[in-house]
């Protein structure tokens, strides 16, 4: 693209994505572009391109993959604002191109914080306790406000408890003869682990031992 006059030469489908086309400019390659942005401008051979406007073409296109790579992320399973942005950081987007992303996926109601939290809660509630659920989901950048609502609408104490107790006599199996104080101290740090609170723990204990 050297000189003041970008002309467009010669135009090609490729080969390996046949959705994105080659524009070469003065009789070699200048960029990319997928169909869609090709046919929102009516490009054509012999079109005079001003190298500002090929430069906002360029950014429209990495804008376009960007939001296809947030949509394929989505598409495996739900996330939160702060995942996606942590792996378009990871891609090596700019902020510029995250944040604008994120506000298309949250424009359409791709991401949405609260919504992911319901979801991540109803598949943890059987595994863990509030602690441990709570954990996970702060350091996937939920607003705690967020969290406090969404587990005390889910999970009330009885709930809990209940979880609690059903994996404690599970891994009480696991332990089969060993001693009573072993079992007594390895099955409080299982539950520990689990996201249990001190009184949760100390009653089931009493309980089943």
């Amino acid at each position: 693209m050297d000189g003041n006059i970008c002309k467009i030469t010669k135009i090609e489908i490729q080969k390996k994505n046949k959705d994105r086309v080659s524009i070469y400019i003065n009789g070699q390659y200048g960029f990319g572009i997928h169909k869609e942005i090709f046919f929102k401008y009516d490009f054509e051979e012999g079109k005079i391109l001003d190298k500002k406007f090929i430069e906002e073409i360029i950014k429209e296109e990495e804008q376009k993959r960007a939001n296809s790579y947030a949509l394929k992320l989505l598409s495996y399973r739900l996330r939160s604002e702060k995942e996606i942005k942590d792996k378009m950081n990871l891609k090596g987007y700019d902020a510029e191109v995250i944040d604008k992303t994120v506000k298309y996926l949250k424009e359409y109601n791709y991401i949405n914080d609260f919504e992911f939290t319901n979801e991540f809660v109803r598949e943890k509630l059987n595994k863990f306790g509030k602690k441990r659920i709570k954990l996970e989901l702060i350091n996937k950048g939920i607003n705690e406000d967020i969290i406090d609502s969404v587990l005390n609408k889910e999970i009330d104490d009885d709930l809990e408890y209940e979880k609690a107790l059903e994996l404690a006599k599970k891994k009480l199996k696991v332990y089969g003869q060993d001693d009573k104080n072993g079992v007594y101290r390895k099955l409080g740090l299982y539950l520990q682990r689990k996201g249990y609170n001190y009184r949760i723990i100390t009653k089931i204990l009493k309980e089943i031992l």
